[in-house]
This record gives C-alpha cells, sequence and structure tokens, in this order.
C-alpha cells in the first residue's frame, strides 16, 4: 500500500515535533536558530510544507535530532562503541562456532568475577 505525499508531510511533521520535544527545545528556539518564523517551524510540525536538505541536515548536527528517524520512522542505530570493542566484535565474528562457544564461556566468566564498572 502506498503512502500519500500529504500522509508522509504528516508523519515527518509528528516526528519533527517529537524529536523537537525529545531536545527539549521550544518552537520559537529551534525556527531563531534558523532565522525562520515560528509560523514556518509549526508548518513543518504539521506536515503543511518540509524543510529543506540543509535544514533537516543542520537540525542533526545542531540539536542531535536524528534525522534518519524523522524521515523514514526508522531509528539510527547507537554505535557508541570503543576500537577496543569493535575489535573483540571483529575477531569474534572470523572465529569458528567452536571458537566463538569457548570465548562464550570465557566472557561469562570474567563478566561474573568482578562487579561492573560503575557509569560515571
Amino acid at each position: 500500500m502506498s503512502t500519500t505525499k500529504e500522509a508522509l508531510l504528516f508523519l515527518i511533521g509528528s516526528r519533527l515535533r517529537e524529536e523537537r520535544e525529545k531536545t527539549g527545545n521550544s518552537q520559537e528556539a529551534v525556527a531563531s536558530v534558523f532565522g525562520i518564523s515560528t509560523r514556518t517551524w509549526g508548518k513543518y510540525e504539521r506536515g503543511e510544507t518540509m524543510p529543506d536538505a540543509a535544514t533537516i541536515t543542520l537540525l542533526g548536527e545542531r540539536f542531535g535530532i536524528d534525522i534518519s528517524y524523522v524521515l523514514t520512522g526508522r531509528r539510527t542505530p547507537q554505535t557508541n562503541i570503543t576500537n577496543e570493542e569493535q575489535r573483540l566484535i571483529e575477531n569474534y565474528r572470523a572465529m569458528d562456532s567452536a571458537a566463538q562457544l569457548n570465548m562464550q564461556a570465557v566472557s561469562d566468566s570474567f563478566a561474573q568475577s568482578k562487579p561492573k564498572k560503575e557509569a560515571g
């Protein structure tokens, strides 16, 4: 089933509002950053019109808004892993299944032997 242009604009506007509210910014605050009126920003959020590509890009950069989610409805997966963690993943994927099982057992053993690090 295809989605109409109007329906897509409404969905994008709704997600744009949702993401803006998550950042704790008002329509006025966001509009002023882009030098547009609050009325224009309101039209974006109501799906009456669409911001240009530069505005959408800057939303992500300046406000941390998930642009992929705004445009597609699919969240960008978080990949906040260190280089060391990435190396462990790559090494694990390069192992055969027997070695992976051994690595899982060793990893479980180490994880259970010490208390978790406190966030801070």
